[in-house]
């Protein structure tokens, strides 16, 4: 390959997350029962919800798009993580490591813009009861998703381009289980500073401006759940919108510890592990958390089930 070839390297191998064979096995089991959980329960929820007309309201519409981007941001890492557990030379080619940032990033983001919206939708069918049908409308349901994937699109076409505009020559082993910005900087035969700024940048606009959406929406929440005078209705709320800030809390957590920090050259084992969060532990916890503990899901699921054993 010539020398100004700015993508020198043609392929890079990951260290994974450890070394030692009896682990590598043990932890290819559990994260083979971790994929299998997320996507059997994510696409029983879109499946669900399709089928069930009673759960054709905006939560459960966002909740669908929320299950597809679960589903594709674990497909995107895990079952080539769970190949690498097995394999003596974890390699990923220069091009797939590209395309698994553009994936990575793209649904990671789309699924903070979910988040949000999903926050907004809550403080409306709890602050705003009376207005809810005619300020969540059909149409506006369908903008928010459409500028949740958007935002998506934009986040990981900015960090994507900044991240591979970089020379990658020589050094080639990435000290992490999958391809993301952070780790891949680390191997950059270049000045990272202006890339880094615009993650950074990057990383404000779709991790923090949601978290303080979701931060807002969850006051006026819990202020207006407090004046409730009904227990249950009190009890109702809560538990609907503390499914949702467990996910939040969890998702956003791990993503801004990677994110919104400044990128040293060295990987702590830490590093590596914090990643696992919110691209292996999340996309399975969010179909529990969110449907298996919900009365109008199980009553879909029951429905499903009868409807199966009459047939």
């Amino acid at each position: 390959m010539g020398e100004g070839n700015q993508t020198s390297v043609a392929e890079f191998i990951f260290l994974g997350l450890c070394q030692d064979l009896q682990t590598q096995i043990l932890l290819f089991v559990l994260f083979l029962v971790i994929y299998l959980l997320t996507v059997l329960g994510n696409l029983l929820i879109i499946i669900l919800i399709f089928m069930d007309s009673r759960l054709h309201t905006p939560m459960y519409f966002f909740l669908v798009n929320l299950s597809f981007a679960d589903l594709c941001f674990s497909t995107s890492t895990v079952p080539q993580l769970l190949v690498h557990f097995l394999a003596r030379r974890k390699i990923i080619s220069f091009f797939g490591c590209m395309t698994q940032i553009i994936v990575l990033l793209l649904v990671g983001s789309t699924e903070c813009a979910l988040l949000a919206v999903m926050s907004y939708d809550r403080y409306v069918a709890v602050c705003k009861p009376l207005h809810y049908s005619t300020i969540m409308t059909q149409q506006v349901c369908l903008q928010l998703a459409i500028g949740s994937w958007v935002s998506g699109a934009l986040a990981s076409l900015v960090d994507t381009t900044f991240t591979f505009q970089l020379p990658y020559r020589g050094q080639n082993i990435i000290n992490h289980f999958f391809c993301e910005p952070p780790a891949l900087l680390k191997l950059a035969s270049a000045d990272t500073y202006s890339t880094e700024m615009a993650i950074f940048a990057m990383g404000v606009v779709i991790l923090l401006a949601p978290v303080s959406l979701i931060l807002v929406s969850y006051w006026n929440i819990i202020s207006t759940v407090t004046q409730m005078q009904s227990g249950e209705g009190r009890l109702k709320a809560f538990s609907t919108c503390g499914s949702h800030l467990i996910v939040v809390i969890l998702f956003y957590g791990s993503a801004i510890f990677t994110y919104m920090r400044p990128n040293s050259k060295t990987t702590k084992e830490r590093d590596k592990m914090i990643p696992v969060f919110y691209t292996v532990v999340t996309p399975m916890l969010n179909p529990i958390i969110y449907s298996l503990r919900n009365k109008d899901v199980k009553g879909a699921l029951r429905k499903l089930a009868g409807r199966k054993s009459f047939s």
